[in-house]
């Protein structure tokens, strides 16, 4: 079964919308330039200096005891191998250097560096590390005079100072060329040492820790520059997520207001339409009387003429008010049902018979198709009253002379109820349907009419169906007709379908609008 196929916005939302779009234009400028940030390659460095600089002062700040252990046991084995070796001091010299850099890391994890002095902080801790490298070559200067063999205690160096090494690598991580910085002085040292004495061994230690320091600073510069990449795409994305937060609060706001405007706009109608009921009331009234000669005959038959104007203009206008109204209530949620037991049928036989008189003046045929027996359906009876009434007024309004208004009600596929009316008029524009469809719309057919109307009677339709949990459908096309159905849900039928054995009736109860 096909639903609707109109929308329910109103050309006033339609009109708040496009002011929206409008006052988020800035907005949505900004989202989309940080998009593109987001989406693009170039990534700017110094931008993230300072927190490269306080990751690095942290990392340093949570290893503070590797080094130490380091240097204990590094000490502890060498004077194992070799009891007259100087280590101790060597030992107290290293520990010197890395507690001066945990005072360099702690004084810039505990500050804010500005801009102006990320450079300079940043050759504080390279000097610190320059230290630390020193403190390494003192190491490698180290020899055994009572070792049987060199070969051993070399080993035992070169393991050292490649975990070492490893070590600084780790904690520099986030201090470009710290690495470099750092071990230059003992590769300095190294080869210094190698040319000196000439052997394969001292050459091989040189070689082997000018490698590892090479190793080391790629591996650390790869890992710099991913941290870097996830702290810019972390940026931006934080930068994407605010100037979204900022166009959501924006038309949040922007919806606040179109909806405290739509209610007061209803409420003001409601009002003023209660307000103007009641003169209009004693116009027609008066009118009546005096087009009707209650009173007496009127000498003057244009007089009387005139009366039968006012009563006819004052007929419509309260139409209109009392569309209005209801409209108005709908919108402020204050439209409330009178439910009762009632039979679609016998409303439909009403209605056809209240703008009979009407269509017979214009030479109209209304055919009825009617299923047999419907079961009673829960409903406001004075709210689906006005919906079959408008649907057939507005059948009645745009048909031509001698045309045919076609009236079905039955069972849909679902187990609901339908009302569909049908005409052969000259039909609506797909494209305007939203407008029809729409509180005060109107289509160019109907404008170009000699019987316009206000535009409020499908937008009211569509309010009494989906109070009633249902649907309208507008079907339409130009010079072929219109055809209006209004649907109750299965929910709202009282009774279901009886059983039936033979499958003629079932088929044919079950035949409906596709």
């Amino acid at each position: 079964m096909v639903m609707s196929n109109g929308v329910s916005t109103s050309t006033d939302k339609n009109i708040v919308d496009l002011s929206r779009n409008n006052r988020n234009r800035a907005v949505s400028k900004t989202v989309r330039a940080t998009r593109e940030r987001l989406q693009s390659t170039g990534r700017n460095t110094k931008v993230f200096e300072r927190d490269v600089l306080a990751l690095h002062a942290n990392a340093v700040l949570q290893s503070a005891l590797v080094t130490p252990l380091f240097v204990a046991t590094v000490t502890a084995v060498g004077l194992y191998l070799n009891p007259a070796a100087n280590l101790l001091g060597w030992a107290l010299l290293a520990l010197i250097i890395h507690a001066v850099n945990v005072l360099i890391a702690r004084r810039a994890s505990r500050i804010e560096i500005g801009a102006l002095e990320t450079v300079r902080w940043r050759r504080r801790l390279l000097a610190g590390q320059v230290l630390v490298g020193i403190g390494w070559a003192l190491f490698s200067l180290q020899h055994c005079a009572t070792c049987s063999g060199d070969s051993f205690y070399l080993f035992y160096k070169t393991a050292v100072i490649l975990v070492a090494i490893s070590i600084s690598a780790m904690n520099s991580v986030m201090l470009r060329q710290g690495v470099l910085f750092g071990f230059l002085p003992l590769i300095l040292t190294l080869l210094v040492s190698a040319v000196m004495s000439g052997q394969m061994m001292d050459i091989g230690l040189t070689a082997m820790s000018a490698f590892a320091v090479v190793f080391f600073h790629y591996i650390a510069d790869r890992q710099y520059r991913s941290t870097l990449t996830l702290m810019s795409y972390q940026s931006e994305k934080d930068e994407l997520i605010a100037e979204l937060e900022v166009a959501k609060s924006m038309s949040d706001e922007a919806r606040r207001r179109a909806e405290e405007a739509n209610l007061a706009k209803s409420r003001f109608l409601a009002s003023m339409s209660h307000e103007l009921r009641t003169p209009l009331n004693a116009i027609l009234g008066f009118s009546e009387v005096m087009n009707s000669e209650v009173l007496g005959p009127m000498a003057n038959a244009t007089y009387q003429e005139y009366a039968g104007d006012i009563h006819r203009s004052g007929q419509h206008l309260l139409d209109l008010i009392n569309e209005i109204l209801d409209l108005s209530r709908i919108e402020a949620g204050r439209y409330e049902l009178n439910e009762d037991a009632l039979s679609l049928l016998e409303i439909a036989e009403d209605c056809i018979g209240m703008v009979q008189l009407r269509a017979s003046g214009k030479s109209i045929t209304i055919h009825q198709q009617f299923e047999p027996t419907l079961p009673q359906i829960w409903a406001d009876e004075k709210a689906i009253r006005q919906v079959v009434l408008n649907l057939l007024s507005n059948a009645v309004k745009f048909t031509p002379q001698g045309g045919e208004v076609t009236v079905k009600v039955g069972w849909t596929a679902s187990g609901g109820q339908y009302v569909a009316i049908k005409d052969n008029g000259p039909g609506i524009p797909e494209e305007e349907i939203p407008i029809v469809l729409s509180a005060f719309g109107q289509g160019s057919i109907a404008i170009k009419s000699a019987e316009q109307g206000t535009g409020l009677g499908l937008p009211i339709v569509q309010a009494i169906l989906a109070k009633h949990d249902g649907q309208f459908v507008l079907r339409s096309k130009l010079r072929e007709g219109t055809e209006a159905i209004a649907i109750l849900p299965a929910t709202r039928v009282l009774q279901s379908l009886p059983a039936v054995e033979d499958a003629a009736p079932v088929e044919r109860r079950r035949r409906t609008f596709a």
